[in-house]
């Protein structure tokens, strides 16, 4: 009795998706700044987003990619909706070259004569070869192509020995639609229509399949490649689920197409190639005339496409501002005093955007919860959701600012407000510093060095003592007490960063320890220590008068 080889089809899938992986990682890394300079650069016309989306994705070897990169491009706002889907339609006609490359090369030679030396003498590159030079990732590009055909190899040797025991007459009764379904399926499963359609081209290939039901299972693939970009989306902003939307609507309404007209299709391909004895190549020709035909159904409905998205997913905008929303500009004494207060607001959510940072519990500083965590508290506040809301509030309060400008202010409240604004950049520029230094103080943390742990406790003390003192002086009613807390945290600041490089000094040089990237150890604490050094200068600028201020500077000078 004929037992299937699964086990032999499954390796050789798993081959054929990890040689895919390598070639697009590899490409990446041999030239992604560029790939996505393309994008972002020269996708400002509806055609070169088309043309230059196909470029991409066929050198990429992966529309997935192209189309994840286009939601990232989207959500940060450098590429508008109308170019991001012609670089989404661009992309699947690209994809088309991955049927192509197997169905001329994986069908017409004998596949160990390149592969397996692709594969032996790659080996050896990545081994010689430094990571993350250049020879070593051609070498995994090589490498990248020998396992993407010996993967092929195995499955089509699998679905031949296979087919040698099977009448094909017995699939004849399936379906069309099921064929679609299948491919669906498969590609939504695997996260990769290169693998549904190499399976598809084996079996075409083998005999196991008509051409038509494996025309079916291609048009099934890319409905189903649609499920990682809409994975992607999922949780993101109203803009990366239009690009999600469109990718989905553009695969699903070409799909349709196509597999209605399939009788009609597939008869324009066997005007040019006989599917009897090249049914492959006939295969890949199929695949690229119905991605096309999408596109150019697709191309003068872009527009409308655009306005009817931006209808389905509007911007749903939190105002994450709390004194300046209600407070008009013309009332301009009212206004800066508001500004200040939305500045304290800027200061306290950075305070809890670092607490987050180094793990440390809100309930340290703050009793109550603060206006992010009320307004937002349906939304469980990542790290990084609250370092975006921060800058979102920042460029607030930077619009409010140009706003009062353009009233007419006397030469007080002028430097006021100027003096406000430079509080808002200095708590901006702390939050980016901390961002900087983040993983770093995690390394600390997780460290096996009980040194490094001891100092990560130290940040962490260091802050809490800080942010104290801050919030103190931030209720004194007098300005001159202001000053002198000021001055006491000021002190402390630098206590701590002295304290900080004795100790690390005396660590490196007593020998009892492995040695320390004092590099990195310093540059964490002079980050931090400015940061600290920031928010109270902030302080200084919101609260402190004019003279005040001068006193201050000079009392801190060396």
């Amino acid at each position: 009795m004929f037992e299937f080889d699964y086990w032999k089809l499954l390796a050789g899938l798993g081959i054929f998706l990890f040689g895919m992986h390598l070639l697009e990682a590899s490409v990446k890394d041999l030239s992604g700044k560029a790939f996505r300079r393309i994008i972002r650069d020269y996708t400002n016309t509806r055609l070169k987003a088309i043309a230059n989306g196909t470029f991409v994705t066929a050198l990429l070897q992966s529309s997935s990619a192209v189309s994840l990169m286009v939601l990232a491009f989207v959500g940060a706002g450098i590429m508008n909706m109308e170019n991001a889907i012609g670089v989404i339609l661009g992309s699947n006609i690209g994809t088309t070259l991955t049927a192509w490359i197997v169905a001329t090369l994986g069908f017409k030679i004998k596949i160990e004569t390149f592969a397996l030396p692709f594969i032996g003498v790659a080996a050896i590159g990545i081994i010689l070869f430094k990571p993350g030079t250049r020879l070593y990732h051609i070498t995994r590009l090589v490498i990248g192509f020998g396992f993407l055909f010996l993967g092929l190899d195995y499955m089509k040797t699998s679905v031949e020995s296979f087919s040698e025991h099977i009448n094909p007459d017995q699939f004849q009764n399936l379906a069309l639609w099921m064929y679609l379904i299948i491919g669906t399926i498969i590609t939504a499963l695997m996260q990769a229509s290169a693998a549904t359609i190499a399976i598809t081209l084996a079996a075409l290939n083998s005999q196991l399949m008509s051409f038509e039901m494996a025309a079916a299972m291609v048009i099934g693939a890319n409905i189903g490649t649609t499920v990682t970009v809409l994975l992607g989306a999922i949780g993101g902003a109203p803009a990366k689920k239009r690009v999600a939307a469109s990718h989905l609507l553009f695969n699903l309404v070409t799909g349709l197409v196509a597999f209605v007209g399939l009788p009609v299709m597939v008869m324009i391909v066997k005007i040019f190639i006989d599917v009897t004895t090249n049914g492959p190549v006939g295969l890949a020709l199929f695949h690229t005339i119905f991605n096309i035909t999408g596109v150019l159904l697709f191309l003068p409905l872009v527009h409308y496409l655009t306005q009817y998205l931006v209808r389905l997913f509007p911007e749903q905008k939190t105002d994450l501002t709390v004194h300046i929303v209600n407070t008009p500009v013309e009332e301009v004494e009212t206004a800066v005093v508001a500004l200040k207060n939305e500045i304290i607001h800027l200061l306290q959510e950075v305070q809890l955007y670092t607490m987050k940072s180094l793990q440390i519990d809100k309930r340290l500083v703050f009793e109550d919860l603060l206006p992010f965590e009320k307004r937002l508290k349906k939304k469980r506040l990542s790290v990084d959701d609250l370092y975006g809301f921060i800058k979102s509030l920042h460029t607030a309060i930077i619009a409010y600012y140009s706003r009062i400008q353009s009233h007419i202010l006397d030469p007080a409240m002028a430097q006021d407000l100027e003096s406000a604004i430079m509080a808002s950049r200095n708590v901006m520029n702390a939050a980016k510093n901390f961002k900087g230094i983040r993983s770093d103080l995690d390394e600390f943390d997780s460290s096996d060095s009980i040194f490094l742990n001891r100092q990560y406790a130290r940040f962490r003390k260091r802050l809490i003592t800080l942010y104290h003192e801050i919030n103190n002086i931030l209720l004194l009613p007098d300005m001159e007490l202001q000053k002198e807390g000021l001055l006491k945290a000021f002190h402390q600041v630098e206590r701590s960063d002295n304290d900080f490089i004795k100790s690390t000094v005396q660590e490196s040089s007593s020998g009892t320890r492995e040695q320390l990237d004092l590099s990195t150890l310093f540059l964490v604490n002079r980050l931090f220590t400015q940061a600290c050094r920031m928010l109270l200068f902030s302080v200084k600028d919101l609260k402190l008068s004019e003279e005040q201020s001068r006193n201050f500077d000079k009392a801190i000078e060396p």
